[in-house]
Formats: structure tokens, sequence, C-alpha cells
């Protein structure tokens, strides 16, 4: 029962590490290089878009839209790959596009009232930083986690098979290795 249990552990936790690679690989190039093109057309629309405005608004549209296309960017980056680290640059890029287009907010007010306004977008960007940085880690810990996990399953199957000789024996490390992945 145990032995099924930690089985069943591993499984389910190789399949969920598994999920973003299987997203990278829904994405061919040919939609990878489309959408590149729809992101750099969109932002060219909405910066002309910002074309009628002036003063601060004018400066609040372009920082938005700058904002969406380094988000959009990093998420197409992210979709195509499916990497941890190219999640945690999503996360890092919506924490700094966040912070600008508040920033730029700021600049509509005066003295302390913008003083503040600025500590308080900062405040919000080193907030999303932090756990951009959380999540980085804690990826980071899954995979090793995986990794020592798979690597403990692998030496209780070689175990397994010291109990066997001759071609029996042979047989039982090959298919232990090919089904942890071992060379």
């Amino acid at each position: 029962m145990i032995k099924n249990t930690v089985l069943t552990f591993a499984l389910l936790t190789a399949g969920v590490l598994a999920l973003p690679m299987a997203q990278a690989a829904a994405m061919s190039k040919s939609d990878y290089q489309s959408s590149k093109t729809r992101i750099k057309a969109d932002y060219t629309s909405d910066k002309a878009a910002c074309g009628s405005q002036t003063g601060n608004a004018k400066d609040i549209c372009v920082e938005e839209g700058k904002a969406k296309e380094k988000v959009a960017r990093a998420e197409l980056e992210y979709g195509y790959s499916g990497k941890v680290s190219d999640r945690n640059k999503v996360l890092v890029a919506k924490a700094e596009t966040t912070y600008a287009v508040a920033k730029e907010r700021c600049d509509d007010l005066t003295g302390n009232p913008k003083s503040v306004c600025v500590k308080e977008a900062k405040a919000v960007e080193v907030k999303a930083l932090a756990d951009a940085k959380l999540g980085k880690e804690i990826g980071e810990a899954r995979k090793d986690a995986a990794t020592d996990q798979r690597d403990a399953d692998y030496k209780v199957a070689i175990q397994k098979c010291d109990a066997l000789a001759g071609d029996a024996k042979s047989s039982c490390v090959a298919s232990a290795k090919m089904t942890f992945g071992k060379t």
C-alpha cells in the first residue's frame, strides 16, 4: 500500500511538473512568430491612439501601451517555452510595468501627495518583485524535489534488481534505467 502511494505521488508530481512543458509544446513556431507580430502591431496601434492626447494623459497612455507590450511579450515567451524562469519573468514584467504606470499617474500630483503616491507605487512593486522571487525559489525547490524523488525511486528499483541474477537482473536494471531516465 505504501509503495503504491509513493509511486502514485511520484507520478503525480512528475505530471504536475510536466504541465508547463506540455503547454509550451502546444504552441508552434509559426504561432509564436504570428503572436510576436500581433503584439508589435497592438503596441503600434496603442501608441498611435495616444497621439490625440496631451500632457500627462499622453504620457500615461504611452506608458500603459509599453506595459501592455512588455507583459504580452513575457507571457508569450512563457507560453512558448513553459520554463519556470520565463514564468518568473512574467511576474517581474507585471510588477515593473505596474510601477511605471502608477508612477506616471503620480505626475498629476504635486508636493506631499505626489511623494506619497510614488512611495505607494514603489511599495507595490517591491512586494510584487518579492513574490516573483519567492515563486522562483519555490519552482526551483519543486524541481529539485522531483529530481531527488526520481533518484530515490531509481535506487530502490536497482536494489530490487540486485536480488535477481543473470539475464533477469540485466533486464531489470535496463528497465529501471529506462523508467527513471538514467543512462
